[in-house]
């Protein structure tokens, strides 16, 4: 079965193509290994997939809409999961018109080549992000997402919605995961986790932002992958019971499903820097700082029907996935 996997130099794209070509799947990569963080970290992350039976990698802008028109042709694949996206809160803030080009162009130039190359299923990144200002917890894919805080949840609520318009209009299954702060091995350099290991270990003091009243749903990589894989083998029914009258947003009358992709035990940010702390052997300088524009106080995940339809089960504890995280950055990084 062949896949495509965009996004696949970056941090779950990376894990999630592994996992694939260990399986015996042929795999696909889309990258445009972009500047938004370390470019050698990217390429190392290619490094090891290189020479592996059934691997092809192809870099390519999403926004290259005649490019990836003749990459659907050509490639053809039954499934796409697409995990390229300009990322991150904070920076949506000064650059928004990447957001605009990867994540609404590049994501109508991914639902156009599924659509005319017949894939089976697209499996796509949404982000815990789209619950903006709700509070209600756990977050569920059940209850409305209508007030994004910032420019980057906006656009994955748009893909969200964009899928949903392309499963009702040409029955293509869709299905969107909200991902729940992801960390673990190769992560990314612009996630807390990796920054504040780096600060710790070159002894410099760590922002920790509205004073540590903070939670995540911190979501190790190995359980993220297992729930990304389940989902793109479980292609999406419409659902007999949607009403109109009572819109359920998590499904629909068409192919369509989105769910939550979290650990289910939102961590305490003085909880996740004491358990860093253990990790690395060293006590960590704190500078408590206010919220920032665009931040929520809290992510919690609702995976109660990821659970019931794919038997999605997270256990990797937070000081397991601390703890293999930070030897990979000692040893990648020589420290």
């Amino acid at each position: 079965m062949r896949f495509l996997v965009t996004g696949v130099a970056g941090f779950i794209g990376f894990h999630v193509a592994r996992r694939l070509l260990e399986e015996g799947r042929e795999v696909v990569g889309l990258d445009n290994v972009n500047e938004y963080y370390d470019v050698r970290l990217k390429e190392a992350r290619l490094a090891e997939l290189e020479g592996r039976a059934g691997w092809r990698f192809v870099r390519m802008d999403l926004a290259d809409r005649e490019g990836m028109a003749r990459l659907f042709e050509e490639v053809r694949p039954r499934r796409v999961i697409h995990l390229a996206a300009q990322a991150g809160v904070r920076y949506s803030l000064k650059n928004p018109h990447a957001y605009a080009d990867s994540n609404l162009v590049g994501f109508m130039n991914v639902l156009e080549g599924c659509r005319h190359s017949g894939a089976e299923h697209l499996v796509y990144a949404s982000s815990s992000s789209v619950y903006g200002a709700n509070t209600k917890m756990p977050f569920s894919i059940h209850h409305n997402v209508d007030h994004p805080v910032s420019l980057y949840a906006a656009t994955k609520k748009a893909n969200e919605l964009m899928a949903h318009a392309y499963s009702h209009l040409y029955s293509l299954p869709t299905t969107g995961l909200r991902f729940f702060t992801v960390y673990g091995p190769w992560g990314r350099p612009d996630m807390a986790m990796f920054i504040f290991t780096r600060a710790i270990l070159e002894g410099r003091p760590i922002d920790v932002y509205n004073h540590g009243r903070m939670k995540r749903d911190f979501t190790y990589i190995d359980d993220v992958v297992e729930g990304v894989v389940r989902v793109a083998d479980r292609i999406p029914s419409p659902n007999p019971a949607w009403s109109g009258d009572a819109p359920d947003p998590g499904t629909s009358r068409a192919p369509y499903r989105v769910y939550n992709i979290g650990n289910n035990k939102p961590v305490e940010l003085m909880d996740l820097i004491r358990v860093l702390e253990e990790a690395l052997g060293r006590k960590a300088e704190k500078r408590m700082l206010p919220m920032q524009p665009g931040d929520v106080p809290a992510t919690y995940a609702d995976v109660d029907d990821l659970t019931a339809d794919v038997g999605y089960r997270p256990n990797t504890p937070i000081e397991e996935g601390v703890r293999r995280f930070v030897a990979w950055y000692r040893k990648f990084y020589n420290v």
